[in-house]
């Protein structure tokens, strides 16, 4: 197909390819339904011919995705090592590191291209791998090509926060836009149509006009709408073909990406009709239609009856002819209604999904399994709801976790079996936690350890014990913790549960860490080495939360982002989506502290997006920070987000929840200069603090009450250094601490104690993270204090802000539109040239833009520079 008004794009295509000969690149290929995305691919690796090595997959369409499916796509062209993994159902992480050994290598020629298409219909496990080889990209000469439909991709879809996960500096944006009224004019008149009337049909959607101007002229044209314009055309060729060749264009209308050879045996002739009448095409050594819209404007027009049937006979097709997908299989047994193959095929693709780590996926299986289930024998029927728990719990699907493990509970009561009474309320006790419920999480393990201690002991009650040592730690009760922990052990040693014996080791560490004991550090990395050795996912992951959260809790936010980044590799690598989440919203905190604030917002923003798999928990942080920057910043928005925060917090009651959203507040009213209501919402969390213990939190929200004119109710000498430093007045030292601890936003505090030159340093951090209401609040209180000559700050054009660049950024580019060079900003800007690069990237990422020369045209276009 001829390829018009896309040399842009091709141009930027193009300019990734020659990039990734320094340094890997992704390119974000996006545009709405048949607007030319895969076309556009195309023709780029037809461009590229022997300069690039191309590896192809695919995201289908189908009712629940199927797990790895372009890395599927993937082994079959390359075969090695990556088709010797997938065939043998290695893990997530054996998968992922395979693909990344076919990339590796010096700059080679052909340079690996890998084109994922469609990734807005990608599974979790997909997505999981594009943010692996994205963050990884950069140490390859690899070019990583994504193509979705960006309209369909909404702030909470899956790939949105895939996509906010990739490193911005090694990401380009390649929009695929409509045609313009001039192109679609030219072929209209070419093709002797109305060029108005072809324009007013189709929008400059390609696929419209390439099917419009593909018929003969005599079609109606009375404004019908797109879609339905589709639809008609493709019917009105479809009324062309004798009936046979129609029956197999309906067969393959209801089989997502293209109908293989098994379906078409004995239908080869009437095939080759539909493909020389236009209705299909050929694809590999099957057939498809041309593009989705087409394959689902055929299958619309079929009856529910009809499409059932197609499907039945398809799913008797595929399974005859053995060695099809599971997935595949249990998508054609959903839609044609048919319960036995549901259950048969739903429970393979669920167990094939949670082996390669889409734990997404296989929950999405078990729900579908579990209606259909009534049939089975009582205990399996029980399997099958703990399975289906357990996969949504490790998909971060709090809810769904919780109602199936309690429908297990009663099938376990039913039957009588005490052991697994006890294991399942366990379970409804993490759950519970895990939802915000906290009474009903410590019910449930109470209730646990009282049914399993009426028995002999064994592998339950250890573990039923741990689970009450964890409930502890994590309420900060931590002699409480370190107590049932070891309770735990000394029974799961006697039994020789190893597994039981790590998870109360991590608890046992996890409550000594909080306590300040720096020696429970090493104790959680080899509890995590040696529940990674023996795959327990769980043990293995939430060794690394728990350190990153100790280390977080005692301000050591070098080593904390250190321990976030090796956690979300981790977490991420394996699809588990709940503890990423978490994971997003603690390096939120982090990154707050560290001044890298729009990364922080962009992680706040991915953790809320996660719909409450990281647990009430992760959005209560997540708001907090993002309401603290908002306020720093002088963005209305910072009340809303403060407020909702409020409303999680305070009705879950726990410290972890109450303390960081008193401190919040409290930091909010005093950017307002309304003491009373900072020292108000500071007390709210300070009692709590005292009477856990938790020292780090008991000095913030004790600085908070001092900023606030209060005296501390707590002896300055019981606080960390820092906080005993700043309150007493040494204010250089206190800002020396906060260095060493890698706590940017707190140094600033300090310095603005300070005389003119640490003031100027105070408000030239705040000016670079854009703390435009913390900097005006700054310099006014200098001026009070009698201070002279404090820098007036930055003025970023209305143009810069709108585009959401910061005052930094807005300063990049100006450099670019005057010419200079990344060596010759980092030398005008005092910065380095990597974080000039991450800057020009961001600039480029918000004017949607894929060049520099681009982004200077822009900022013309939009009045940003002269």
């Amino acid at each position: 197909m001829e390829l018009w008004e896309r040399s842009d794009a091709l141009e930027g295509l193009e300019e990734g390819l020659r990039a990734s000969a320094r340094t890997g690149r992704v390119m974000l290929v996006a545009g709405e339904a048949g607007i030319g995305k895969s076309a556009l691919v195309n023709a780029f690796a037809e461009q590229c011919g022997a300069r690039a090595r191309l590896l192809w997959g695919v995201c289908d369409p189908l009712v629940t995705p199927r797990a790895l499916g372009p890395l599927h796509d993937i082994g079959w062209q390359v075969g090695g090592m990556l088709a010797e993994r997938l065939e043998a159902g290695s893990s997530q992480a054996e998968l992922f590191a395979a693909l990344i050994n076919e990339l590796s290598g010096p700059a080679q020629r052909p340079r690996p291209v890998v084109v994922v298409e469609d990734a807005h219909w990608a599974d979790q496990a997909t997505l999981d791998l594009l943010v692996f080889v994205a963050r990884r990209i950069e140490r390859l000469s690899a070019l990583l090509v994504v193509t979705y439909r960006d309209d369909e991709v909404g702030p909470e879809h899956p790939l949105r926060v895939a996509l906010a996960a990739l490193p911005r500096h090694v990401v380009r944006h390649v929009p695929v836009r409509p045609l313009s009224k001039a192109c679609v004019g030219e072929q209209a008149v070419r093709a002797g149509r109305d060029p108005d009337e072809v324009y007013r049909l189709t929008g400059g959607n390609a696929l419209l006009v390439t099917e419009l101007l593909g018929t003969d002229g005599t079609d109606s044209t009375d404004g019908t709408a797109a879609p339905e314009r589709v639809r008609d055309l493709v019917l009105a060729r479809l009324l062309g073909l004798p009936e046979p060749a129609r029956e197999v264009a309906h067969l393959v209308a209801v089989m997502p990406t293209r109908a293989d050879p098994p379906v078409l045996i004995g239908a080869e002739e009437q095939a080759d009709r539909c493909v020389a009448a236009g209705v299909l095409v050929h694809a590999g050594d099957g057939v498809a239609y041309r593009h989705e819209l087409l394959r689902r404007a055929v299958e619309d027009s079929l009856s529910p009856a009809r499409r059932a049937a197609l499907h039945r006979r398809v799913l008797t097709l595929l399974a005859g002819a053995g060695g099809v997908d599971a997935a595949r299989l249990m998508h054609h047994a959903r839609l044609a209604g048919d319960a036995e193959a549901v259950l048969r095929h739903g429970l393979v693709a669920a167990a094939d999904a949670a082996a390669k780590g889409a734990h997404r996926e296989a929950a999405a299986h078990f729900e579908a399994v579990v209606p259909h289930a009534g049939g089975l024998p009582d205990v399996e029927r029980a399997e099958l709801l703990e399975a289906y728990a357990f996969e949504a719990y490790l998909a971060g699907m709090p809810a769904e976790a919780l109602e199936a493990q309690q429908a297990a509970l009663a099938e376990r009561e039913r039957l009588g079996q005490r052991e697994r009474v006890g294991e399942n309320l366990r379970w409804i006790s993490r759950l519970a936690w895990w939802s915000g419920r906290g009474q009903e999480a410590g019910a449930a393990a109470a209730r646990a350890v009282e049914v399993l201690a009426a028995g002999e002991p064994g592998r339950e009650l250890a573990m039923a014990y741990s689970n009450r040592s964890q409930l502890h730690m994590l309420a900060d009760e931590r002699e409480e913790a370190i107590e049932w922990g070891r309770r735990a052990q000394a029974l799961a040693g006697r039994l020789g549960d190893r597994e039981t014996e790590i998870h109360a080791i991590i608890n046992v560490a996890s409550s000594r860490l909080c306590d300040g004991d720096m020696a429970a550090v090493e104790t959680l990395e080899q509890a995590h080495a040696e529940a990674a050795a023996a795959k327990l996912d769980d043990h293995s992951v939430r060794a690394l939360v728990n350190k990153t959260s100790g280390l977080l809790g005692l301000a050591q936010y070098v080593s904390a982002e250190e321990a976030v980044d090796q956690a979300l590799s981790y977490a991420s690598e394996r699809d588990l989506d709940g503890y990423a989440q978490y994971l997003l919203s603690m390096r939120a905190e982090i990154r707050m502290q560290r001044c890298a604030w729009d990364a922080a917002l962009a992680d706040a923003e991915q953790a809320l997006a996660g719909a409450g798999g990281g647990g009430v928990d992760a959005a209560v942080k997540a708001l907090a920070v993002r309401g603290r920057i908002l306020a720093a910043r002088g963005d209305a928005g910072a009340s809303q987000a403060l407020d909702e925060a409020a409303g999680y917090a305070f009705a879950i009651g726990m410290l972890q929840a109450v303390a960081p959203v008193a401190i919040a507040r409290a930091r909010y009213f005093l950017l307002l200069g309304d003491a009373g209501r900072a020292a108000e919402e500071a007390r709210r969390g300070l009692a709590p603090a005292i009477e856990k213990g938790h020292v780090w939190l008991t000095a913030e929200l004790a600085y908070c009450l001092w900023r606030a004119g209060e005296p501390s109710p707590v002896p300055l000498a019981t606080l960390p250094v820092p906080y005993q430093l700043v309150m007493s007045g040494d204010w250089a030292g206190a800002a020396a601490e906060w260095d060493r601890r890698g706590a940017e936003y707190a140094r600033a505090e300090a310095l603005s104690d300070g005389d003119r030159p640490a003031v100027t340093r105070a408000l030239r951090i705040l000016d670079e993270v854009g703390a435009v209401r913390a900097a005006q609040r700054l310099r006014a209180e200098s001026r009070g204090r009698g201070i002279t000559g404090v820098p007036r700050g930055p003025r970023a054009s209305t143009a810069a802000n709108a585009a959401g660049l910061t005052p930094r950024q807005a300063e990049v580019l100006g450099l670019l539109a005057e010419g200079l060079s990344n060596a010759d900003i980092a030398v005008r800007l005092t910065l380095s040239p990597k974080t000039v690069e991450h800057h020009i990237s961001a600039v480029l990422d918000k004017l949607q833009v894929t060049t520099r020369s681009q982004a200077v045209a822009a900022a013309h276009r939009l009045n940003m520079v002269p």
